[in-house]
């Protein structure tokens, strides 16, 4: 067995090296400009290509002018750790970063950081809104141009940026204020019931940010360089204060119900687990009590707002778009959209936020368009287990540069294939154990032991399960873990799993399966 894994991590590092190589002899002449999108607690099927509900034009266009990957999923359903693993290629638990309440200093990195990675292969790195790195005055980690809404004191600062605090103050003041009943991280009861903002666009932190970023595309860009710009917006995440005009865009009355659960109570799961644990606070049980007793249009009336901020910062990376192409800039270019999280919803008796392995929690969309795309591959539907850890090396090898070693990303652009795709959640800290979900795109495994590690529960080893078929049962409302009749599956599943976690603590590569050509797979449907 140790020979076999040897091989295998030789044959791996040997193709990594190869397909570097020709990367660096595609990309030496004219390096594609990286435009890179992203939101914050979108869910995977908010995008009006695969929910008509939704209204998002430019994100669509995008579908259907490159891949969607529909399989991917984040590497832990909370920002910060989402966030390490995007930019660094790295799983939490490989990083120690597994909360929102960790963080890793400069000189405890890792791993190099995407936008460090870009800027020594040459690039001009220019960065407009949300990294959480969550350290007290990091650097701005690679970009050269940076643009933040958090005051100099704040955890969020980068030292070197512009910050909204300074640029805006009055601005930044005016959206506070709208938004200072909405709870913590505007998550509270009053944050998803949300409101028509009263506020100026640009007073909002997103508009601030979509705003400097199109400053920076009229004055700044270096003619000379190939361009990184990374764009990214606060929202969809609550709170849901919404310029009237996209909130406007939509009729209550063609929003869906929220489908809830046959049972009242959520049953044995690595969920039940967590909220069990004093760290997990009482909003679940806030939200419930206050939805219960909203009628049917009231609640549809957040799911709106909900939708209404997809629609709006659509219409920013329309505007973005449109400037990059008048610049010439996506004459030669690899563009991605994709999101750290998704967003439960209202889903399993009134569950908003995320925290929790379930779809619409662990799900993100993932995009990749622009003219780097092959022609054949336009337009696709690619169903690979995919996850944030792979941007990394997507994007180091479209810059010609070699994929920095022991990462356990894969390239999207290539043909290769993981077996499943993992996540990992321990969302009370070090000591509640964790939770850990191997999936594919019919089933999903989670294993999670009930309890904090040091308590009597871990100690005797109480490890308990969950699965589910997603073909079948989409919702996750039955777990068939106990059910002998599927005990092959769940037993397979537990192999990989395991297997997985070896490998990725070890810092070893991925079990890796041939996959059929894209060429060959679906197309993107236009939405009605």
């Amino acid at each position: 067995m140790t020979r076999y894994f040897y091989y295998l991590a030789a044959a791996v590092a040997l193709t990594n090296v190869l397909g570097g190589l020709r990367a660096s002899a595609q990309a030496a002449a004219r390096p594609p400009n990286i435009i890179f999108l992203m939101t914050d607690q979108q869910r995977w099927d908010a995008l009006g290509v695969l929910n008509p509900a939704i209204k998002t034009p430019n994100l669509d266009r995008l579908a259907r002018q490159g891949i969607l990957f529909r399989q991917a999923v984040c590497q832990a359903p909370m920002c910060v750790p989402s966030r390490y693993a995007l930019m660094l290629g790295l799983y939490p638990s490989q990083m120690k970063v597994l909360t929102n309440g960790d963080s890793l200093s400069d000189d405890q990195l890792p791993a190099t950081p995407l936008p460090e990675i870009l800027r020594r292969a040459g690039y001009q790195t220019a960065g407009f809104g949300k990294t959480h790195w969550r350290q007290p005055i990091p650097t701005t980690r690679g970009f050269e141009i940076r643009a933040i809404d958090e005051p100099r004191k704040s955890v969020n600062y980068e030292a070197g940026a512009i910050t909204m605090s300074e640029e805006n103050p009055q601005g930044l003041k005016e959206y506070n204020d709208e938004v200072k009943s909405f709870g913590p991280g505007e998550e509270g009861i009053l944050g998803y019931i949300g409101c028509v903002s009263k506020v100026p666009a640009r007073n909002h932190r997103d508009g601030w940010f979509a705003e400097q970023c199109l400053k920076f595309l009229n004055q700044g860009v270096d003619p000379k360089r190939p361009l990184f710009l990374y764009l990214s917006f606060i929202k969809p995440h609550a709170g849901f204060n919404v310029p009237k005009e996209f909130e406007d865009l939509y009729d209550i009355n063609t929003i869906p119900d929220i489908a809830q659960p046959p049972w009242h109570d959520e049953p044995d799961t690595h969920l039940t687990a967590y909220e069990a644990d004093p760290s997990a606070g009482t909003r679940y049980r806030e939200w419930r009590a206050a939805w219960e007793k909203m009628t049917p249009l009231e609640r549809r009336r957040t799911t709106l707002r909900y939708y209404a901020n997809c629609s709006w910062l659509d219409a920013y990376f329309g505007q973005v778009l449109d400037k990059l192409q008048k610049l010439g800039r996506l004459d030669n270019a690899l563009i991605v959209f994709t999101s750290d999280h998704g967003e439960m919803l209202g889903e399993r008796n009134f569950r908003f936020s995320k925290y929790c392995l379930y779809e619409s929690s662990v799900r993100v969309p993932l995009l990749l368009a622009g003219t780097v795309i092959p022609q054949a591959k336009r337009g696709t539907l690619d169903e690979r287990p995919a996850g944030l850890i792979d941007l990394v090396p997507t994007l180091a090898q479209a810059a010609g540069q070699l994929v920095p070693p022991g990462l356990p990303g894969l390239d999207l652009l290539g043909e290769r294939r993981r077996a499943g795709s993992f996540s990992e959640f321990q969302g009370g800290g070090p000591r509640l154990a964790p939770a850990y979900m191997w999936r594919k795109p019919d089933w999903k495994l989670i294993l999670f032991v009930p309890g904090r590690l040091d308590g009597p529960a871990a100690q005797a080893g109480l490890v308990k399960g969950e699965l589910y078929n997603l073909q079948d049962d989409p919702h996750e409302w039955q777990n068939l873990y106990a059910d002998e009749r599927y005990a092959g599956v769940r037993e397979q599943m537990k192999t990989e799993l395991l297997t997985h976690l070896a490998l990725a603590w070890a810092r070893g590569p991925n079990p890796l399966t041939p996959r059929r050509p894209l060429s060959a797979g679906k197309k993107v449907a236009p939405s009605p």
